[in-house]
């Protein structure tokens, strides 16, 4: 696992939440590492540690370390945060030791990982990232529907940050991720739209507590922070 003789940082995406989505390479590289590394972000539970286990069950016998990362915006906080958990993982790498990093859904879409891969990586350690089954790709399957088809394009949106009504009124399939308590105010918005889009969600998917929600009306506005809505033009 080393290359030149230098210790390596893995971003290893453990999927949407069923354990059997993991990957065969990232099962294997988090076996093989020396320490896994899991964001601590307040939760009692992480999510990417259980979905892990849950593939891997003698990862509770590795050394599993915790990396803070609060969920906030400030934007102070969260540099003094990457900063401190990529000087740990720098410490870990100078020490030989391999390191996992996990990371719900895939490494390279709205991860926590890329702040710590990118500083990491850009003072000369060795870095590799494992992609991982998309949540909104595992959303679309589960709905057992495509998300795109012809000419079709697909928009993947942050939907509690701004310009997200804007968004909405793009041409092709809308993914409207880290929702959290905007899913109200998406919901108020879309039924004014002039010609409404057809709009399903999934919480949870693949994890204990998963509910599938068929169209607009029947969407729970205090669904959970893992939600993802699929929005469609009408054809």
């Amino acid at each position: 696992m080393r290359r030149n003789g230098m210790a390596k940082l893995y971003g290893v995406g453990v999927g949407p939440g069923d354990p059997e989505l993991m990957t065969l390479k990232a099962v294997r590289v988090i076996e093989e590492c020396d320490i896994v590394a899991i964001p601590k972000s307040g939760q009692s539970i992480n999510v990417a540690y259980t979905i892990a286990k849950g593939a891997i069950p003698d990862l509770d016998k590795k050394l599993v370390a915790e990396l803070d990362m609060p969920m906030t915006r400030d934007r102070g906080k969260l540099e003094a945060s990457h900063d401190a958990a990529a000087e740990q993982v720098k410490k870990w790498l100078d020490e030989g030791k391999n390191v996992a990093f996990l990371t719900l859904g895939d490494p390279t879409i709205y991860s926590t990982y890329a702040y710590v891969h990118n500083r990491v990586r850009d003072a000369g350690y060795e870095t590799e990232i494992l992609s991982g089954i998309p949540s909104f790709c595992a959303v679309s399957a589960r709905l057992n529907d495509s998300l795109t088809e012809g000419e079709e394009a697909l928009h993947i949106i942050p939907a509690s940050y701004k310009g997200t009504e804007e968004a909405l009124l793009m041409k092709g399939t809308k993914v409207l991720m880290k929702s959290g308590k905007s899913i109200g105010k998406l919901k108020e918005y879309i039924h004014s739209m002039e010609n409404p889009p057809t709009v399903k969600m999934v919480e949870r998917c693949g994890m204990e507590g998963e509910r599938v929600f068929e169209n607009i009306e029947a969407i729970d506005e205090n669904a959970s922070y893992f939600s993802v809505l699929i929005v469609r033009d009408k054809k």
